[in-house]
């Protein structure tokens, strides 16, 4: 019986070792070709299984007045090569259990793929075809448009699909960041095939993109074929220049956007004001503070607009935050006659957060943000995509290996800190989707009234 209480004291103390290790991202390999793109690779030889990303500068903040031609020119790109057609790409993947994707967004668009160590050489031969050169055959870009205008019509009767395009709008005005990925009908339907190939033929470059490679093979071996396959992608002449780093100028007043929703009996609404920048400092801190007052389903939104007062079935605070600017927003919804009953009380919780934060409840918000955080790197994709950001945004293995360090430092003064810094009441800016006609005359006391109908999808240089 002793035997067995020792060997039950030592699981528990070796149990309790590896519970106190923090996460450390796993090692990896980086390295430039000569044409520019950059490479990182990194071992994983649990399964046998690679994933890849690749991401490039070609984005919606270079869309110009052609809003969704970087989400149009990616989801072009699996429909056609110089050596596949659509059918053979999809045949290929099929046979072999791949996946092959490409997207846009704000700031990159990305190629992932994902596939087991024997159709390597398959799969990379047809992303690099793909990537380099896609064919942009008009039948298949036509049904792509098509597509995407029904997506964009069905998206129009769901306030929450469409609310964040109003609040970059709101936010960022006439910068780049505005720009709505997913484009608007109207400017969808001009987009023509020609618009397409001049907007890969510009953005689609090694130089200044990115390429992670995480799975089961060796780095030296990964490295020769890499360098052999991708290294024939031909430079692109001169430096992109990023119409994302000029300033960015946030509204001076609050000001309240009311969208019409005449049929609406519910009032979407976000709350919120300057965020950050994805590489800021104070990153770790914000998300512990943030945890607390609306990032998880026990933080005070949550328990007072939903648990205690019963006026939504959910609240949630965030930052989202790009490469050079950002928004922090409290976002929620409600009956339309109990729309400003919500309202002031969710500012009623950020009058809360004011005041500061006990020990005990910052002690709960560490653990919890210490808890998420391995899960979010645990798949080779995963890993692949972070190592992409941390590419893009400028961050290295040190915001990995020191979070839960940084995470254990957020005591009562700092986060009061915090608080005065990031999550103050001035210059709220306030968005409300829903009827007009029941909401409009409370509208009133929070700030200058900016009415549009949904119909619009935007307030200033996409309106018609």
């Amino acid at each position: 019986m002793k035997h067995i209480i020792a060997f039950l004291a030592m699981v528990a103390v070796s149990a309790g070792a590896v519970a106190q290790q923090q996460f450390q991202l796993p090692k990896f390999t980086n390295f430039k070709l000569a044409n520019g793109l950059t490479v990182y690779l990194m071992e994983q030889k649990e399964v046998p299984l690679i994933s890849v990303s690749l991401s490039v500068p070609a984005a919606s903040i270079y869309d110009g007045t052609q809003a969704g031609l970087s989400q149009l020119t990616a989801g072009s790109l699996v429909s056609g090569s110089k050596n596949y057609t659509k059918e053979q790409i999809q045949e290929k993947l099929d046979f072999a259990g791949a996946s092959l994707n490409a997207y846009s967004s704000q700031e990159y668009s990305r190629v992932t793929a994902r596939f087991s160590t024997q159709t390597e050489a398959m799969v990379f031969d047809l992303l690099k075809d793909v990537v380099v050169n896609p064919l942009f055959e008009t039948g298949e870009f036509e049904k792509l448009k098509t597509r995407t205008k029904a997506s964009l019509d069905v998206a129009r009767q769901s306030p929450r699909s469409v609310i964040m395009n109003y609040w970059n709008q709101l936010m960022y005005a006439d910068h780049v960041y505005s720009n709505p990925s997913m484009g608007l009908i109207s400017t969808v339907s001009a987009i023509t095939t020609e618009d397409v190939k001049n907007f890969h033929a510009m953005y689609y470059r090694p130089n200044g993109s990115v390429l992670a490679v995480v799975g089961d093979f060796k780095t030296a071996d990964m490295k020769t074929k890499i360098t052999k396959l991708f290294g024939e992608w031909k430079k692109a002449p001169g430096a992109l220049e990023n119409p994302a780093a000029r300033q960015v100028t946030m509204p001076s007043s609050s000001n309240v956007l009311l969208v019409n929703k005449e049929d609406a009996r519910e009032t979407t609404f976000l709350i919120g004001s300057k965020g950050i920048a994805r590489n800021n400092e104070d990153r770790v801190a914000i998300e512990v503070v943030n945890t607390v007052f609306g990032d998880r389903f026990t933080s005070w939104l949550n328990d007072e607009l939903r648990v205690n007062s019963g006026l939504t079935y959910g609240a949630r605070s965030r930052f989202d935050a790009l490469k050079h600017a950002g928004t922090f927003y409290i976002s929620s919804f409600t009956a339309g006659n109990t729309t400003y009953q919500a309202i002031d009380k969710a500012l009623e919780v950020m009058d809360k957060l004011q005041q500061g934060i006990d020990d005990k409840t910052l002690e709960s918000a560490r653990n919890y943000v210490v808890g998420q955080f391995p899960p979010g790197f645990e798949t080779s994709g995963q890993l692949a995509q972070l190592l992409n950001d941390m590419f893009i945004y400028g961050y290295d293995a040190s915001y990995i290996n020191d979070f839960e360090k940084n995470v254990r430092m957020v005591n009562a003064a700092r986060a009061k800190e915090i608080i005065a810094k990031y999550f103050a009441k001035e210059k709220l800016q306030y968005l409300f989707i829903g009827k007009a006609s029941d909401i409009r005359e409370g509208a009133k006391k929070y700030g200058t009234v900016i009415e549009k109908e949904i119909k619009d999808r935007a307030i200033s240089k996409y309106a018609k």
